[in-house]
């Protein structure tokens, strides 16, 4: 039976990125659906369950409930959100998070000379999040408010990793752009958030593969927690619907709603970092 706690769904979030907003969600009270593959130590290479998540998100004062997607099966992903209608009636915040990074995604090497299995991050982290806004979007819309976030960094617009990284991150911030857009008589809003440098499992792996290189990494980087506390401010921005559509800096929506990270770390933003900022979507609409 539905309550009056916010209703979150969280994608990918066995580890990583989507682990942390979890757990920042459910430490505002919210039921909190955690999705993601792993459930058992070994289902892959990273520590991390579904169900370790959930159990954090209920510990850190939500309702954490695992549901095990994989999101390159939309039936499986339908599903999902029939649980989710049954469960609750709604959703109030989704976070579009999961993506399938390849172990190789770093190493050195043109994208041809690195593993064909990187593109997968197009199916599942590109479509799987086209696919979870449109299962969501109709127990979204009539609210007196709602939100659809999509994980993303500044790889958007400038060489990270290769092409395939940046075709998700740019497809990212076009998909919280257009379905802004439809959204928008709804009520629903609709964002990309740039993620900074995470303070991850896999970070450390990557540090470690290199530590000569990216040793600086560890001073810049966010906790994972840090972008759910920025996607809560922004659910309860009373302006939330004026930024809808836009590419947002996690670190510089952090400033303006007086968000710290972990021991009162403030994070840079890339604009002061990189010298990049997002891309502005064009008003015209054609239909």
């Amino acid at each position: 039976m539905s309550d009056k706690r916010p209703v979150a769904v969280v994608t990918g979030a066995s580890r990583g990125a989507g682990r942390g907003i979890a757990i920042a969600l459910g430490a505002h009270g919210c039921t909190v659906y955690v999705t993601g593959r792993s459930e058992k130590a070994g289902d892959a290479a990273l520590p991390g369950t579904i169900y370790e998540t959930a159990e954090a998100v209920t510990k850190a004062g939500g309702v954490g409930i695992a549901v095990r997607v994989d999101h390159a099966d939309d039936a499986q992903v339908k599903t999902l959100f029939d649980q989710v209608e049954r469960d609750q009636g709604r959703v109030d915040i989704l976070v579009n998070n999961a993506c399938a990074l390849h172990d190789q995604l770093t190493a050195p090497g043109n994208f041809w000379e690195k593993p064909l299995g990187i593109v997968d991050m197009l199916d599942v982290g590109l479509r799987s999040s086209y696919v979870a806004s449109y299962y969501a979007a109709p127990l979204m819309i009539g609210r007196d408010k709602a939100l659809v976030a999509f994980t993303s960094a500044s790889g958007a617009v400038h060489y990270v990793f290769g092409p395939a990284y940046g075709a998700h991150k740019a497809g990212m911030d076009k998909f919280a752009a257009d379905m802004a857009v439809d959204f928008k008589e709804a009520g629903v809003a609709a964002l990309s958030i740039w993620m900074g440098t995470l303070w991850t499992d896999r970070l450390r792996m990557v540090i470690a593969s290199d530590p000569a290189k990216y040793a600086y990494l560890e001073n810049m980087a966010e906790t994972p927690e840090f972008t759910g506390h920025v996607i809560w401010a922004l659910y309860n921005d009373p302006q939330l619907m004026e930024l809808s559509g836009q590419t947002v800096i996690g670190a510089e929506m952090a400033v303006k709603y007086g968000i710290q990270d972990e021991g009162g770390r403030q994070p840079s933003s890339y604009r002061d970092t990189h010298g990049v900022e997002p891309r502005v979507q064009y008003p015209a609409i054609i239909r």
